[in-house]
């Protein structure tokens, strides 16, 4: 698998908030299903590296625990939908992705995500026989963040987007260290063996 989608870099389409806190180190996962836009109707990991691309429209405070909730201001803040452009400042390394059929399974991550367990629920509930994809994401920022047309063929209710333009090369510096991964990894992996 590599990291790009149609010869071009690939980028997963996140709520700017779930991107933040990924940034911040406060959660390693990203809970997927696909998007009614998607090419199969599901959603597949179809590259193990690549960058996160926020999306500032459709974020809802009420679909986030508590703790979180503010997030979404700070990120409004920086957004200018009128400036034609998307800053991209974070790449991320799928190191696991683990399917989620059932609700008992769902419940054991609550405590590892941002999101409410009324939202995780209808997230499973939704397309009932496709699988709730659990990446197990290693974060990186980007030194020099990458500021890039806004285009088109970003936009709508898909995972996957093949970003256009040319990204200048830039260290990525790891938002965890490797120990700190590694607990944090260990500590989902030991709630869903319970």
């Amino acid at each position: 698998m590599s990291n790009t989608y149609s010869n071009r870099p690939a980028a997963l389409r996140e709520w700017a908030v779930a991107v933040k806190a990924l940034k911040e180190g406060r959660m390693i996962v990203a809970l997927r299903k696909g998007g009614i836009a998607e090419e199969t109707r599901d959603f597949k990991l179809i590259s193990k590296g690549f960058y996160l691309l926020p999306g500032y429209e459709h974020q809802k405070p009420e679909l986030l625990k508590e703790e979180y909730r503010g997030g979404i201001a700070e990120t409004l803040a920086d957004w200018r939908p009128d400036s034609g452009t998307v800053t991209i400042d974070v790449y991320a390394e799928a190191e696991e992705d683990i399917e989620i059929r059932d609700q008992q399974t769902l419940n054991k991550l609550r405590d590892f995500h941002i999101w409410t367990d009324t939202f995780a629920e209808e997230r499973l509930r939704w397309k009932r026989t496709k699988p709730l994809h659990l990446l197990l994401l290693r974060v990186y920022t980007l030194e020099t963040p990458a500021v890039m047309p806004l285009r088109d063929s970003y936009a709508g209710c898909k995972s996957w987007v093949a970003l256009e333009d040319p990204l200048p090369e830039s260290p990525r510096i790891p938002v965890l260290t490797d120990e700190r991964f590694a607990r944090a990894a260990a500590g989902i992996k030991e709630a869903l063996s319970r």
